[in-house]
């Protein structure tokens, strides 16, 4: 599947807001919470004023024209918070496009971004259930702190010069 990996457009924002719902996990059996459920505080801070701050990062995944996957992050305040100097990473791709790889880009262009930008780390949070944890793994996070439900992972990110060695 042919797909590219682009910086995020401004006319394109009001996406974050689908893919932030598209992120929440829901386990098998589950009934997924309404799209307003997005509108909440602690999740607006995802997406709220995105790009009013410096720290303020994404990518989008693309394929025959339609988005079908965004990557961001920025310093905030969020369940995968560790410090003020560190972003924090929010992911999603639509439901029929996982599994292809895409995901796995995504993560690799924003991490060269933010290597290539100085950052020393980023973090996020991830539910113990979500099988996002193994692509998580697999890209470099490691598990930082737990809780009963969620880990929270770090990825230590290289200097410029060293960064390109990790993902060819």
């Amino acid at each position: 599947m042919d797909y590219i990996i682009r910086e995020i457009q401004k006319q394109e924002y009001p996406l974050l807001d689908h893919f932030l719902y598209e992120a929440i996990f829901i386990p098998e059996g589950v009934e997924p919470p309404p799209k307003s459920i997005i509108a909440a505080p602690e999740l607006q801070v995802y997406v709220e004023h995105f790009e009013e701050s410096k720290d303020d990062h994404s990518f989008v995944a693309e394929i025959d024209g339609k988005i079908v996957g965004a990557v961001w992050t920025r310093i905030m305040n969020d369940y995968g918070h560790i410090d003020k100097e560190t972003p924090s990473l929010a992911i999603s791709l639509d439901k029929e496009y996982r599994g292809l790889g895409i995901g796995t880009a995504l993560m690799k262009k924003i991490l060269s971004l933010l290597g290539a930008l100085g950052y020393r780390r980023v973090s996020l949070s991830v539910q113990k259930a979500n099988y996002a944890v193994k692509l998580y793994q697999k890209v470099g996070f490691e598990i930082m702190a737990e809780n009963e439900e969620e880990y929270i992972m770090v990825y230590h990110l290289s200097s410029e010069k060293d960064f390109p060695t990790r993902f060819p």
